[in-house]
């Protein structure tokens, strides 16, 4: 079972999610709630870009199965070689997104991601890291 952490600042690449989150507020209280995804992940990749953070839009992940490779699955953005992001604009996170965002860093062998909603009212964000 994967650890979901809140807002915690001891625990791996702490002070690049704390970054990614700073982006992603700037973001919604920039643009608010309301467009499609595709909208907040062209805006996000400014900001980043505009704070020094690299990453990579559209990231193509490897997918294991016991070791086999089965597959790939594109994540929105993997920041800094570190922290997969995957984004949402729904009106509110369930446990499939979750699920879903677990499920990527299980299958890809990275160890830290981060779901970020900008559908609802207020961001909404999940720090995920990989079970160890």
């Amino acid at each position: 079972m994967s650890e979901i952490v809140n807002q915690e600042s001891s625990y791996k690449h702490s002070d690049l999610t704390g970054k990614i989150i700073g982006c992603a507020m700037e973001v919604h209280g920039y643009i608010g709630n309301g467009f499609q995804e595709v909208i907040y992940q062209r805006a996000l990749a400014l900001e980043m870009q505009e704070r020094g953070l690299s990453f990579q839009r559209e990231y193509r992940m490897q997918i294991y199965y016991k070791g086999v490779h089965i597959g790939t699955r594109r994540v929105d953005f993997f920041v800094e070689g570190k922290v997969m992001l995957e984004l949402k604009a729904v009106s509110q996170l369930e446990d499939v997104h979750l699920a879903q965002a677990i499920n990527y860093l299980e299958a890809s062998g990275i160890e830290i991601g981060l779901l970020i909603n900008f559908g609802s009212r207020s961001l909404q964000f999940k720090r995920v890291m990989k079970p160890k």
